[in-house]
């Protein structure tokens, strides 16, 4: 076995995935006299960081169930002049969510409030916090899932666990009493602890009368209106 062969398989038993691919070109690099020894070593650390990070990343995103995956890379800013560009831009260092603060992202169907809240979501990813995607209906029937079957206190902690929870078309239809009570625990746990984005077609004002109990959705609005970009 050549003292390749034989560093190839120190490298796998070491599980150095990204050295191992990189390992040709830096030697090559070395061997053409590019390369010192101590850069030759630094750039193979810094080869295993990059498919660590990327995997870690891989590993954020599939964990987001984003039902698909965008990012700001592939948004058209110049679609609409009633975007506010700069203000989303600067949302997507995700230094609000440093401050556990929220973000609501209301307009018309086919403006691209999904498109950014996932894109955000990537960002975020990105940036190491742990992202969970979701319809807001499907939580709803998940949780509803939960009161029939005994487990709603396991599905509930499921929604509080990541730092940044995306709700997708929220206040779409009326919401039930039961539905109520449980965005509201939902709100109520989670804004200043961590971050929810909430898209939706209405603005905040017009999901009062969505709400069975006008006192239930005054706390839930005051709760994440009052805390949110």
């Amino acid at each position: 076995m050549t003292a390749f062969h034989q560093l190839e398989q120190k490298l796998k038993l070491l599980k150095l995935g990204g050295m191992l691919t990189t390992i040709e070109q830096r030697i090559h690099q070395a061997e053409d006299g590019h390369l010192g020894y101590l850069d030759f070593l630094e750039l193979l650390l810094e080869d295993e960081i990059e498919r660590r990070s990327d995997h870690h990343l891989s590993l954020r995103i599939a964990r987001a169930r984003f039902d698909q995956v965008q990012t700001f890379e592939e948004f058209d800013f110049g679609a609409d002049a009633s975007i506010p560009t700069q203000q989303i831009r600067d949302l997507a260092s995700c230094r609000f969510l440093e401050r556990h603060a929220s973000l609501i992202i209301c307009g018309p169907v086919g403006a691209g409030k999904t498109h950014i809240a996932r894109a955000l979501g990537v960002e975020a990813c990105r940036h190491g916090y742990p992202v969970l995607f979701t319809k807001t209906a499907r939580l709803l029937r998940d949780l509803a899932g939960g009161h029939a079957d005994g487990s709603w206190e396991q599905r509930f902690h499921a929604y509080l666990r990541p730092d940044v929870l995306i709700l997708d078309d929220f206040a779409m239809q009326e919401f039930t009493s039961s539905q109520a009570e449980d965005l509201y625990q939902l709100v109520d746990e989670r804004v200043g602890r961590s971050s929810l984005i909430v898209t939706s077609n209405r603005s905040p004002q017009d999901w009062y009368p969505l709400f069975p109990n006008p006192v239930l959705a005054e706390s839930i609005l005051d709760r994440l209106a009052g805390a949110a970009h």
